[in-house]
């Protein structure tokens, strides 16, 4: 156990100018948010925004860069990368932008699910997360503005110029997760909670359960009480008790592709290969032909 708690640790310490590069304090916001370059994005229901949010900043939440929801289908499916690109470009991004993504209340798994789609969109090296979001900013004596008292924010963004390409393959679809179930290398990882892990409750969804073989690790054991993301040292240990070993592939899902992406920045960030299942157990559970387990995890060896 102890040698691959040392090897998960070093997976987060290679990594570690890229984990640094993932998150960013206010004081770092402080010293760079005046740069012409630099694009935040603010994670949360319009009423909220409006009452006050970090000077210069762009109201954005995940239905923004999904596929609108037709009647029946899937809740939450990330837009095709043509149309991402495009309304990522609407916001003013571009290929110099610098992308700080921060929730305005506590907001962590949206926040993490907009990181995703700029990952995707093939933006990730140039996008990090204000680790705490806008409580840590204020804590910090970071000054926030109502949306009539912000210029900035009223003016007409100039749509910006992505050529960046984008990788379609970190999402990964429901020929993957079958094809991979038990498969030696690739970790699928269960991110809601416990209760819905077990089957006790099928938390709205048709079916109760989880993908045989999942690991069980939720997304709200990564971030701390006052919602900053764990060390990459506490990280590795929640994915070794989970059974996630070095050099696996990290497949993660929910319900619906959202909370699942707080693991997949988590496993970014520990240098590993993220995948997120986009249908998620909304799609998994719609079908009746494939296979379902309750109980909870299993000892992973």
């Amino acid at each position: 156990m102890k040698n691959v708690l040392a090897s998960l640790v070093l997976v987060a310490s290679s990594s570690l100018a890229s984990a640094t590069d993932m998150l960013v304090t206010p004081d770092w916001l402080v010293e760079h948010r005046g740069e012409k370059n630099l694009v935040l994005l603010h994670v949360g229901v319009p009423a909220d925004f409006e009452k006050e949010h970090i000077p210069g900043a762009i109201p954005v939440n995940p239905q923004d860069l999904s596929i609108p929801r037709a009647e029946g289908a899937l809740i939450l499916r990330l837009l095709p990368p043509d149309q991402l690109r495009t309304k990522l470009e609407s916001f003013g991004i571009g290929d110099d932008s610098r992308v700080v993504v921060y929730f305005g209340k506590d907001w962590v798994s949206p926040t993490t699910r907009v990181y995703f789609s700029l990952d995707a969109a093939g933006l990730g090296d140039k996008t990090s997360i204000l680790d705490g979001g806008m409580r840590a900013w204020k804590a910090a004596g970071g000054a926030v503005v109502a949306s009539t008292a912000d210029s900035t924010s009223a003016i007409q963004r100039k749509p910006g110029k992505i050529t960046a390409k984008p990788h379609p393959e970190f999402v990964a679809d429901l020929d993957f997760v079958k094809a991979n179930l038990g498969t030696t290398g690739v970790a699928i990882v269960d991110s809601s909670n416990t209760k819905f892990f077990d089957g006790a409750d099928p938390g709205a969804m048709p079916r109760a359960g989880h993908i045989p073989g999942a690991r069980s690790l939720p997304f709200n054991t990564l971030v701390t009480e006052d919602n900053r993301m764990k060390s990459p040292a506490e990280t590795a240990k929640l994915f070794e008790a989970a059974g996630i070993k070095p050099g696996d592939t990290v497949v993660s899902y929910c319900h619906i592709g959202q909370k699942a992406t707080v693991m997949y920045f988590a496993a970014k960030r520990l240098g590993y290969k993220a995948r997120l299942y986009d249908g998620s157990w909304d799609e998994w559970s719609r079908k009746s032909e494939l296979p379902v387990e309750k109980g909870p995890a299993k000892p992973q060896s």
